[in-house]
């Protein structure tokens, strides 16, 4: 690995570190949110914002751009910390989020720059991917379309329903993300209702299927190079991580899913980001 291969993932690594922060700061001062399942995104929302999407945030709306949606919408403040730190909006506004009239809803809104798809309902964020990516493809357009999901998600029928059409248009330009966090609202998912094998499951309705480490860097960016390459289907990447990720009392306990952290949880949490990072955070 070169110099600056390393320094790009460090780079990156550091911003991940930078959005885990942005995550904390946002659920307390609003006194809501979810921390669990956004902290769990956070080497892949930076791998995407910072180094993946073809995206100008001067221009929210240029046609070519590559599209994201985040199908898990309640991740919505690590959403939030991604599109103000990449410049859609002033990173004054992340003041406003739990307010009301604010563009920053407690799941993500279209009404919001640099947000493709409202979000929220789950189950519901791979069908619109799907239209798109297919738009593209009739259209003669260049652009990629990426929908993250939950792994509790994937119980929803509406998921294998688009998981079942994208293999028969072809779409090798859409790619799926599970954030693969192995819990939900109230428990593990594999008590609540299991969803492995599913890695076979995708693999089982046509699609590419590539397993990795979801807060290494390394193989998420090594993932979506692959997932560009690969024609004719489209992909899926089982990303395994931790919910709560990068706090040691959040990791791996569901009560974290949607409880912002108290004056006393958020300095401990934001000690432990700050311990982790190997560079300034600012």
């Amino acid at each position: 690995m070169t110099a600056i291969e390393q320094a790009t993932l460090d780079r990156l690594t550091n911003r991940a570190h930078k959005l885990r922060q942005m995550v904390l700061d946002l659920t307390h001062q609003g006194q809501c949110g979810h921390p669990g399942g956004s902290l769990s995104l956070a080497e892949i929302m930076s791998c995407m914002y910072f180094h993946v999407l073809r995206i100008d945030p001067q221009n929210p709306h240029w046609e070519d751009r590559d599209r994201l949606i985040l199908s898990k919408g309640h991740a919505a403040p690590i959403y939030y910390a991604a599109l103000a730190e990449v410049g859609f909006f002033p990173k004054e506004t992340l003041a406003t989020y739990g307010q009301l009239d604010s563009i920053l809803q407690g799941h993500p809104d279209m009404h919001t720059p640099g947000v493709d798809m409202s979000s929220g309902s789950l189950g519901q964020g791979l069908s619109p991917a799907l239209g798109i990516a297919l738009g593209a493809k009739l259209r003669g357009r260049s652009f990629r379309v990426y929908a993250i999901l939950g792994d509790g998600e994937c119980q929803e029928g509406q998921v294998w329903e688009a998981a079942m059409a994208a293999p028969r248009f072809a779409l090798d330009n859409l790619t799926v993300i599970v954030d693969k966090n192995r819990l939900q609202l109230t428990d593990f998912t594999d008590r609540a209702m299991p969803v492995d094998p599913l890695g076979a499951k995708w693999q089982a309705f046509n699609w590419h299927v590539i397993e990795i480490d979801g807060h290494s860097v390394a193989q998420i960016l090594s993932a979506i190079a692959e997932a560009q390459q690969t024609r004719g289907r489209p992909t899926a990447i089982i990303a395994h991580t931790t919910k709560g990720k990068g706090v040691s009392f959040m990791e791996d306990q569901a009560i974290w899913h949607a409880k912002p952290p108290n004056d006393a949880e958020y300095q401990q949490a934001i000690e432990e980001i700050l311990l982790a990072c190997k560079g300034e955070l600012s």
